[in-house]
């Protein structure tokens, strides 16, 4: 099984600040998208690389800090099942982001927070 990390987010409390510091420390540049408060990361070559967005919590009580990563999976049902089996749960169920894919939240034994994405191929 191979399970390449997709995508990152970084969670901001004030997230004009955090452009504004991702912007002078790494060059990069944001486009809104999506949700209020949620932009993409774009790189000095102008691919994205992630997005910088509000801060939430995935795991009650717990407010997300770091980076955030998403691994895209080629059977995520299959993915549901190993992790639960592996004594993680599941944070949040599957849900469908138009034009992206289908995510999952999961916690792993530890309680870290991981997300599962299968990819919609036609999405590029």
């Amino acid at each position: 099984m191979n399970s390449p990390l997709r995508h990152f987010a970084l969670n901001a409390t004030d997230v004009d600040a955090a452009r504004r510091f991702y912007a002078a420390a790494f060059g990069w540049s944001f486009d809104p998208w999506g949700p209020p408060g949620f932009f993409h990361v774009r790189n000095g070559d102008g691919h994205v690389q992630g997005a910088l967005q509000r801060r939430r919590e995935l795991l009650p009580g717990g407010r997300m800090t770091g980076l955030e990563g998403t691994f895209g999976v080629d059977d995520l049902p299959a993915v549901l099942r190993a992790a639960r089996s592996a004594g993680g749960r599941v944070l949040a169920e599957p849900a469908t982001i138009a034009g992206v894919g289908t995510l999952a939240w999961l916690a792993d034994p530890d309680g870290n927070a991981v997300g599962a994405m299968h990819y919609d191929p036609e999405a590029g």
